[in-house]
């Protein structure tokens, strides 16, 4: 049976990235994004939708994102569902979630139009400290 995988999205981030490290090195930045979908109701007025998605990032992709983007920045996205599950440990229910894992990205906005795609902004935001994640705390 076939098979098939990706995500495209445009959106705003939500928040600041939260930019964490694995005891193996590894980072990880989990952030979220707002995408905006304008339409025609049934009453032909003008209507606008926002869908929320939770975003994750690995390695130097991770670290990208952290550095250079902020709450408020545009982005371009490509990349993958992913479904979290686990047992929460207050109530002992079995939990889940969907999230896109990001696998590549452009930067939109200022400097984007102008030959300088998939390129950082010219100056980076401050550096925000990496914390380091448990093992217990990885959802696989």
């Amino acid at each position: 049976m076939p098979n098939f995988n990706k995500v495209y999205l445009m959106g705003y981030l939500t928040r600041d990235p939260e930019l964490r490290v694995t005891p193996k090195g590894t980072a990880i930045a989990q952030y979220g994004i707002a995408v905006n979908r304008s339409f025609k109701g049934e009453d032909g007025q003008s209507r606008e939708e926002v869908t929320f998605v939770d975003m994750e990032a690995w390695g130097k992709i991770a670290e990208t994102i952290g550095k250079y983007l902020h709450k408020g920045s545009p982005i371009f996205i490509e990349g993958r569902l992913k479904l979290d599950q686990w047992e929460d440990k207050a109530s002992g229910q079995k939990r889940s979630k969907l999230k896109v894992v990001t696998e590549s990205f452009q930067f939109l906005g200022k400097g984007a139009g102008d030959g300088n795609q998939g390129e950082p902004p010219a100056r980076p935001r401050p550096a925000a400290q990496p914390s380091t994640v448990e093992d217990e705390d990885v959802p696989f």
